[in-house]
């Protein structure tokens, strides 16, 4: 059977649009019976947990199994675990528990199926594709992620939450049909005649799962601040939040365009850590200026992080070959689930304790933190390394009395 990678493109965002509606229907909820951002965080916490302690043991997984069946089951057992949220709230069970409960078993899957999705696409698509690859993948996710506040906003307001989260149910069903036909066939690794070095990078693996791990920390914080801002704060209806999102999904539509260009030019390490830097000074202005600025900074602030992510994304995959890939991205994914557990906690205090500006300030200053760390920490390792290289060569090579050549400095 042949293999069409590019079907996990679209399967990809509606598995990224079911995850997020399911999370954003669920805070919407929260928000209009409570109005707390800590019971919002809450909500996101008990997602970020289990991913953070199960992905990286999940990505070992992942690197074992065949990954297209792995990605399969998940978005079945997604499929099933969705629609018990509203068979629960039609049977009178009781809001709460019912959303932490449908969202926590969604989130034990998605452990799974982010370093299954990410070893699967290394997998099929061969290394000199897999820029214009991801950019696309990348893209699919963040859009799903963000059109998912507008799908979600306008179905609530208008149809209210039990239709809602039927169709999200219906959506996971659909992603595993679309991974299906992607077929079994395994592509034949057309680099093995290519040096090594195009196809690992070489670049240290713990500061890139950093940097890419901080971009989730970043849009999960963000999304859990906005309904809080245009719902709690400005007393906007759903549907101004959703239209907001939806600006955002059009910006990342652009970084996909641009980042072709962009990363021959700059590399994908200037880009991640420069589109993160940019994104964040963004962020901090959005809650300050009203709705109109809000909406013209989403969509700036999702171009300059969509090439962010997708560059921190082709880093990730080339960092290390192609049966590690899975491991990767369990680690990366676990750092930032675990690192958005943190930042969920404190910026909800302290916009609970004062108001959304100084959660997103909060929330700034975190991710920027991150960023330059690690720059500074990939420079080190580098710089590190080649030194370490430049010495080695360096040796002058003599000629013992035994006739056997050997490096100076090294005991026999």
């Amino acid at each position: 059977m042949t293999s069409r990678p590019r079907l996990l493109v679209p399967a990809a965002f509606i598995t990224s649009l079911g995850n997020n509606i399911q999370l954003i229907g669920a805070a919407l909820l929260l928000v209009r019976a409570h109005g707390s951002m800590l019971d919002v965080g809450w909500l996101f916490i008990a997602v970020a947990v289990p991913q953070a302690l199960l992905s990286p043991y999940f990505g070992r997984l992942a690197d074992r199994f065949d990954r297209r069946r792995l990605w399969i089951g998940c978005d079945l057992l997604s499929a099933a675990a969705a629609l018990c949220l509203p068979i629960g709230l039609a049977l009178g069970g009781p809001q709460q528990p019912l959303v932490y409960a449908t969202n926590f078993a969604l989130a034990v899957i998605a452990a799974q199926f982010v370093p299954a999705s990410a070893a699967l696409i290394r997998e099929r698509v061969p290394v000199e594709q897999l820029r214009r690859f991801n950019a696309h993948y990348e893209i699919a996710l963040q859009s799903g992620m963000l059109l998912s506040a507008s799908v979600g906003g306008l179905a609530l307001q208008y149809f209210g939450a039990i239709p809602l989260f039927v169709f999200n149910g219906v959506s996971f069903a659909l992603s595993a049909v679309l991974v299906i036909a992607v077929g079994r066939g395994r592509r034949v690794e057309v680099v093995d005649q290519l040096p090594h070095a195009t196809k690992v990078s070489g670049l240290p693996l713990a500061p890139l799962a950093l940097l890419f791990g901080q971009g989730l920390v970043v849009v999960t914080v963000f999304n859990a601040l906005s309904p809080v801002l245009v719902v709690g704060e400005w007393h906007r209806g759903p549907a101004v939040l959703g239209a907001v999102d939806a600006l955002g999904g059009v910006g990342f539509l652009f970084a996909a365009v641009v980042y072709r260009r962009t990363a021959v030019r700059f590399g994908d390490l200037k880009i991640a850590v420069a589109g993160f830097l940019l994104c964040n000074l963004l962020l901090f202005f959005q809650p300050l200026l009203g709705v109109t600025a809000l909406m013209g900074l989403v969509l700036l602030g999702a171009f300059v992080f969509g090439q962010a992510r997708i560059a921190a994304r082709s880093l990730l995959m080339t960092a290390v070959d192609e049966t590690r890939v899975g491991h990767a991205f369990g680690l990366a994914n676990g750092y930032g689930l675990a690192a958005t557990v943190v930042v969920m906690l404190v910026t909800s205090l302290v916009t609970d304790h004062t108001d959304t500006r100084y959660g997103f300030a909060t929330l700034v200053t975190i991710s920027i933190t991150a960023a330059l760390l690690a720059l500074h920490w990939i420079r080190r390792s580098t710089i590190s390394r080649r030194t370490a290289s430049h010495h080695h060569e360096a040796r002058p090579v003599v000629r013992p009395p035994g006739g056997a050549l050997r490096p100076t400095g090294r005991p026999d």
